[in-house]
């Protein structure tokens, strides 16, 4: 199995790395100094130069007008967004995948804008009794001629505020049946109110709100997909979502690296390099081999996903990925940010920012614990061989 990058990605590597150089890095303070917030201006300035580099709606079907990536590419795509401070990868846009399983009205509607820039939407999941858990939801559609009335409260709901819609997981009930479903919600329907909006750990563009529904009358034909389909589709917006995870976590791990070799090999104490006493190179040289551990964990997946893969394999070793790459993340965050010592803990030092973000990655999308969950479940019924061979 050969992991070598060809011609074409190293392309698409240059390419993203452009425009994290010279678009999004220099607007890292000037988001710290705001709390993750950026002008109209900047916002414009990066939509136009998103859209010139063509990256925009990367994992979305050229027939959509998105870049068309394998899920290989957008691991190459993802690491080097993931060198970003203050959460700026959010700014390439990628919408949620599950949208081409739309209706063409709801496509045209929805899926084309998302992929322009022109608007985004916000995939609403979590709720206080389903976290990490999501059959555990309790808000419900309740079908009422032609329109389902969604009651029930999600939280986290990240872009949330910039968001036009959103993808609601709830179940639709319809007299006797209650099944998992994916409803359409635009944000100006009645009974749609943000009813809280909590500041996090991190900075980001923009904010996780708490968001009420209150019998909101969907239309029956916001339904995304088709009734019963919720935790699939979930489940495969789930995959890609965690992929990017790890891929942005290794692409961070590198910019740590970078940013403590450098570090280590100026800095001087006790009449010498601190790069040349052991305690210090150690911890690079820890740095380096886990990061290299959790890249090629990661390309596999996608090599694998891109094959054509048992999807339930897939999403063991999706699974695998994320929690191998931030857990990583976190431990080498840590030691750089103890490399630079006090000079780690200030804000304007790139280290310490990652250091901060990087915590959220064992959180969402799956907390680590409930990726170890998938991958025991995964040991028992499919077996031990299954799960590890290559």
């Amino acid at each position: 199995m050969d992991f070598t990058l060809s011609p074409e990605l190293k392309q698409l590597r240059a390419r993203t790395r452009s425009l994290v150089d010279d678009v999004l890095q220099p607007l890292e303070l000037e988001a710290e100094q705001n709390g993750g917030r950026l002008s109209a201006e900047a916002h414009a300035r990066v939509k136009r130069a998103v859209l010139a580099s063509g990256l925009n709606a990367a994992n979305i079907p050229t027939q959509y007008g998105g870049a068309g990536l394998n899920l290989t590419e957008q691991i190459v795509m993802h690491e080097q967004l993931g060198r970003l401070t203050n959460c700026l990868w959010v700014l390439v846009w990628s919408p949620s995948n599950v949208l081409v399983h739309g209706t063409p009205e709801q496509i045209e509607r929805y899926l084309l804008p998302d992929v322009r820039g022109d608007h985004r939407h916000a995939y609403a999941i979590t709720e206080e009794h389903a976290g990490s858990d999501a059959r555990g939801i309790r808000a419900e559609a309740v079908r009422d001629g032609d329109v389902y009335r969604l009651s029930g409260k999600k939280w986290f709901v990240t872009d949330g505020d910039i968001a036009s819609y959103f993808l609601v997981l709830a179940w639709a009930v319809d007299g006797l049946e209650r099944q998992p479903t994916l409803f359409i919600v635009d944000k100006d329907l009645p009974g749609v109110e943000m009813t809280d909006d909590p500041d996090f750990t991190h900075n980001f563009p923009y904010r996780h709100p708490e968001y009420t529904f209150t019998d909101a009358p969907v239309p029956v034909d916001a339904v995304l997909g088709e009734v019963g389909q919720g935790f699939d589709l979930t489940g495969e917006w789930f995959i890609e979502e965690r992929v990017h995870i790890a891929a942005r976590c290794c692409g961070a791990c590198d910019r740590l690296i970078e940013l403590g070799t450098e570090w280590a090999l100026e800095r001087e104490q006790f009449g010498g390099r601190i790069f040349d006493h052991q305690a210090i190179s150690f911890m690079l040289a820890d740095c380096a081999a886990e990061v290299t551990a959790a890249r090629l964990l990661t390309y596999y997946v996608g090599q694998l996903h891109d094959s054509g893969a048992d999807p339930k394999l897939v999403h063991a070793k999706a699974s695998m990925a994320k929690l191998i790459a931030s857990e990583t993340a976190g431990r080498v965050a840590d030691r750089v940010v103890q490399i630079f010592g006090g000079r780690g803990y200030m804000r304007r030092n790139p280290a310490e920012r990652l250091w901060r973000e990087l915590r959220v990655d064992r959180i969402w999308e799956g907390t680590s614990e409930i990726q170890r969950l998938i991958i025991s479940r995964g040991l028992e019924r499919r077996g031990v061989p299954q799960l590890l061979e290559l």
